[in-house]
């Protein structure tokens, strides 16, 4: 997978290692075991995500300990590391190639988290086992601009306020030219909604039956595929797929690091356009 090339690694770790807090060595005689370093416990981290092990393998990869690799993200996830790498991302991404906002999709996508938690719920898609959910806006190539998580058995169209609340975060929502939903948004709440915040030219597909008595769609899908596709990388990172974190805030964490990953490598890609290697 093109996350852990080191490549991305590299770029990943020059851009998170100025976020990082300073630790302050207080051991009196300074005697102690050397502390792992950063670099290996932001690999081991980002291995974890991709593969979806567990701590302890990922600690193999990292030559650290389980509990070495949990203290190093919950002290990274305090100094808010990994929102300000994906807001330093999606800022690079603008200055750089430029967001397309004049065809915007949102929608939502339900995993399993086995191991239950803060923020999960039984997912009606997976038998009622327990699973968590995020719902995700994305400009014309599926660039993530705006995302919400929540448990897997939130509607979507709960959820649909808020992550446009994430928009407007990033000072995009005014920028929004044809706004694309599925048929699962098709009723006058989201309609209402998106009249309040302005988003006037509205797209939302539609199963309506004709003579024949065969369903068909009065609305083309159109520009919903990015976000369809943007999911599916998203999937693709295993401790998103199955997600074993017991809080919100972890999980939040980990859809922010995939996110940026997704971004870095399509600035890589943008870079490397006119190159005959990869």
């Amino acid at each position: 997978m093109l996350a852990v090339h080191p490549r991305v690694v590299d770029i990943m770790w020059a851009a998170i290692a100025p976020r990082l807090p300073v630790v302050v060595d207080e051991h009196p005689l300074g005697c102690h075991r050397r502390r792992l370093a950063d670099r290996d416990c932001f690999e081991a981290i980002l291995f974890r995500l991709v593969a979806g092990c567990s701590w302890d393998v990922a600690g193999r990869l990292g030559k650290g300990s389980e509990t070495t690799l949990r203290r190093r993200r919950s002290e990274w996830l305090e100094a808010g590391v990994f929102d300000g790498l994906v807001d330093e991302s999606l800022a690079g991404y603008d200055r750089i190639i430029g967001l397309d906002l004049s065809e915007v999709a949102v929608d939502g996508s339900q995993h399993k988290a086995p191991f239950g938690g803060e923020g999960t719920g039984p997912n009606p898609v997976d038998r009622g086992k327990r699973g968590w959910k995020w719902s995700i806006a994305t400009d014309r190539n599926g660039i993530p601009i705006g995302w919400e998580i929540a448990a897997a058995n939130r509607n979507d169209c709960v959820l649909l306020e808020p992550t446009l609340d994430a928009v407007d975060g990033h000072g995009l929502i005014s920028e929004i030219g044809t706004f694309h939903l599925d048929r699962g948004y098709d009723n006058n709440v989201v309609r209402q909604l998106c009249a309040e915040i302005g988003l006037d030219d509205l797209i939302v597909a539609k199963r309506r039956r004709h003579g024949t008595g065969r369903v068909r769609l009065d609305v083309p899908l159109g520009m919903r595929w990015p976000v369809e596709r943007t999911n599916s990388w998203l999937s693709n990172f295993g401790q998103l797929r199955r997600n074993t974190d017991r809080f919100i805030h972890q999980r939040l964490a980990q859809l922010s690091l995939a996110i940026a990953l997704i971004i870095t490598i399509k600035l890589i890609k943008w870079a490397d356009r006119w190159s005959r290697t990869t």
